[in-house]
């Protein structure tokens, strides 16, 4: 059998195969409150026989949103239509559902992607104050955020609880914090971005300290027999930032604390970011965390090929690879792969009927 379609296992939870639909933003929810909109995209990624489905970045505080059109789980109202949409997924798939919860720092207050993606003013339309570890801006220009103090510290560590416990109330199969792509905890990370003089500045053990107090927080007010993972950056792309050696130490503080798996990405704190873009550009990223850790880590970043993804298993470089737009793209790339690797994939009995003859061993029905 591919690598790739092997069963592997997070914490306690067991997954189908290596191949992770990594959390998208969508821009599409009101006022924290997924749509209509959510039920229709999480519903066809829940057909594409991937081993898991992750939901998008979602805001634990309405501060804490990329832009004002940004899923949250901060009250009953976020997790009544949260749970709308999860309800409507699980009739048709049992494919396991993760979530990422986040906080978007200096980098909230933003315009949908489509509308430019600019920051928008906190005395404008759809803006708000952003905070951070520090006073400073992503860009010059952009409105400085507020440098949060320890009670700011305090009720955002306990937001993400309080949305771990509704995550679980949602009946969610795995939570993922989000400590990459230039948000909160990652500006806490990067000593580019964290200029305190307290306990939560300075030293790498210091700027770990609020991330690692989030990860705590949120593996305390989860159930104990479901998986806490993190996504982090692997390198800011910038000298003098994060770098691969400090993801590692961060990889090594999580595993002691019991993270079940760690998804490596990169860039997105700097605007004076030089990325090498290119086919498996991020693996090495994951490779090096690998050598480091005994838990599973999740290689990202223009993945799109079967043999690709293989190979990227296969050869150790990482357990599991990320699908993010390539899957947007083809949302059946599950089924395109298993077919090239001679594997098989569970699908509804709905899609049974398009299974080419040539293919006749593709599926296993849902």
């Amino acid at each position: 059998m591919a690598k790739l379609f092997e069963p592997i296992t997070i914490g306690n939870l067991t997954l189908a195969n290596r191949i992770v639909i990594a959390p998208m933003c969508q821009y599409s929810a009101e006022d924290g409150r997924m749509t209509d909109w959510h039920a229709m995209h999480l519903g066809n990624l829940a057909q594409s026989g991937a081993g898991i489905l992750t939901i998008e970045a979602t805001a634990v505080a309405p501060e804490g949103r990329i832009s004002y059109a940004d899923v949250g789980l901060w009250d009953d109202e976020t997790e009544t239509a949260m749970g709308k949409v999860l309800e409507s997924v699980r009739r048709w798939s049992d494919m396991p559902i993760a979530i990422q919860l986040g906080h978007a720092g200096r980098k909230a207050s933003t315009a949908k992607p489509w509308d430019g993606g600019g920051q928008i003013a906190p005395d404008a339309e759809n803006g708000w104050q952003t905070v951070s570890a520090s006073d400073l801006p992503f860009l010059a220009h952009e409105n400085a955020p507020e440098a949060l103090d320890k009670a700011g510290l305090d009720r955002i560590r306990d937001a993400f609880a309080d949305a771990a416990r509704r995550a679980a109330r949602l009946g969610i199969d795995a939570v993922q914090i989000h400590g990459a792509h230039g948000y909160l905890l990652h500006q806490f990370l990067s000593p580019l971005s964290n200029r305190r003089e307290d306990e939560y500045g300075g030293s790498l053990e210091n700027r770990m300290r609020f991330p690692l107090e989030v990860y705590d927080a949120v593996r305390a007010a989860f159930p104990a027999d479901k998986p806490v993972t993190m996504r982090v950056s692997g390198t800011d792309w910038v000298e003098g930032g994060w770098d691969i050696e400090q993801t590692v130490a961060f990889a090594k503080a999580l595993e002691a604390r019991g993270c079940a798996a760690y998804h490596v990405s990169s860039g997105g704190l700097d605007a004076g970011q030089k990325i090498p873009v290119g086919p498996n550009y991020q693996v090495p990223l994951a490779r090096k965390v690998r050598e480091a850790v005994s838990m599973p880590v999740i290689a990202v970043g223009l993945i799109t090929e079967p043999e690709q993804a293989e190979a990227i298993v296969a050869t150790g470089e990482a357990d599991m690879i990320g699908l993010a737009r390539t899957v947007l793209y083809d949302p059946r790339w599950p089924w395109h792969a298993a077919a090239a690797l001679g594997a098989t994939v569970k699908a509804a009995p709905q899609f049974l009927r398009c299974q080419p003859r040539v293919y006749k061993d593709l599926f296993v029905q849902a």
